[in-house]
């Protein structure tokens, strides 16, 4: 079976339990029979904490780029237009929220 990235928005390295525009890291892990932690990945937050900000392509291509060798991202919501450009990068967002090893393989 190939081996698949993932990257996790997590504040407690536990649980999948933070929005991916407030995250401040990703843990990144590779899916095969199993879960194997692979590293951490600190990013500067998306988000400017203000909820009526317009996309900013600057700031999402540094976090983004984080992700580029992941399939999928675990977060507890994004945003409509970070969604979208997170698959035309062939990320797929998925809406999670839970203990990171109860993450499907």
């Amino acid at each position: 079976m190939a081996k698949t990235r993932i990257g996790v928005v997590t504040t407690d390295g536990a649980n999948v339990n933070d929005h991916f525009g407030m995250a401040e890291r990703f843990l990144i892990y590779e899916l095969n029979d199993k879960m194997t932690f692979v590293e951490e990945r600190p990013t500067v937050t998306y988000s400017v904490g203000d909820p009526d900000h317009s996309f900013d392509p600057e700031r999402f291509a540094q976090v983004s780029g984080l992700l580029k060798d992941c399939s999928k991202v675990y977060v507890t919501k994004i945003g409509e237009v970070p969604c979208a450009k997170l698959k035309e990068m062939g990320i797929e967002p998925v809406i999670y929220e839970g203990p990171i090893g109860d993450i499907p393989k």
